[in-house]
């Protein structure tokens, strides 16, 4: 299901080994990693993606043909909007250029952006109506932060399709693609990372709710609002100690994520 972008060049700069650069490669490729582990992967098929650190023009993305958790950081490519590998083994998937390129440069406060198919969101994406019915309190992290993209067009194989998702996403940090699966975006790394991994739990939460046959109990809108107030006065720094935790629990067990060379 997967395509290689094919007309990908071969471009140099220099200063793309910086100590900031590797840190972020590494922490990408702990958040692959974790997500293969938590079965949010599918395939070869899903990407994410982080403008480099120093260098807003150009994004590191995982290379099309490795899984989730086979990515070491030095496995992650460093490309240019115009889909140009700087640095790295291979070329990213079509689909992650076209959607990633035109995401990032379009909106450029989005450092982060994350991919998935993952089971239970887009299980929710495949539904009629809003995806989330802000019915549990891991769900009102996200109130106020999504959008839906209910035109499906297959797959993202232009720039022109990849501006039509960016442009559906707006502001938000969400993004609910019908038939297709979610874009999560962030200011960081870490955030991107947070939002995707309590998104899933949300969604499983409220699918097994809905698989009860039993009405659901939405939380109020102004109450729904306070508490996504709330979580959002300590959610970065949440994030951070989320990620420093997947690094550890990474490392103990198989630190290969790690490797840059």
């Amino acid at each position: 299901m997967a395509h290689e972008l094919t007309n990908a060049g071969r471009v140099t700069r220099d200063g793309l080994d910086t100590p900031e650069i590797l840190e972020a490669k590494r922490d990408l490729a702990a958040c692959l990693r974790m997500a293969a582990r938590l079965g949010l992967q599918e395939g070869i098929c899903n990407h994410f993606s982080a403008l480099v650190p120093g260098h807003p023009d150009l994004f590191m993305v995982n290379p099309y043909g490795l899984a989730f958790e086979e990515v070491r950081a030095a496995d992650v490519l460093i490309c240019d909007f115009d889909g140009n590998v700087l640095a790295g083994e291979g070329q990213p998937e079509a689909t992650a250029f076209y959607i990633h390129a035109r995401l990032h440069k379009m909106r450029p406060g989005a450092v982060a952006a994350f991919h998935t198919h993952m089971p239970y969101a887009t299980a929710l994406a495949m539904t009629e109506g809003e995806p989330l019915v802000y019915a549990g309190q891991s769900s009102l992290k996200f109130y106020g932060r999504v959008a839906v993209d209910a035109e499906y067009n297959g797959l993202a194989l232009d720039s022109s399709e990849g501006d039509r998702i960016a442009q559906m996403m707006g502001a938000a940090d969400i993004l609910f693609m019908q038939n297709h699966g979610v874009m999560v975006v962030g200011n960081s790394i870490a955030q991107a990372w947070d939002d995707l991994y309590y998104l899933e739990r949300a969604a499983e939460a409220q699918v097994k709710a809905m698989s009860t046959g039993r009405a659901l109990v939405p939380v109020p809108p102004q109450l729904a609002e306070k508490t996504a107030r709330q979580i959002a006065e300590g959610d970065a720094e949440s994030a951070r100690l989320h990620l420093l935790s997947v690094r550890r629990i990474l490392s103990a067990s198989d630190p290969s994520y790690e490797t840059a060379a």
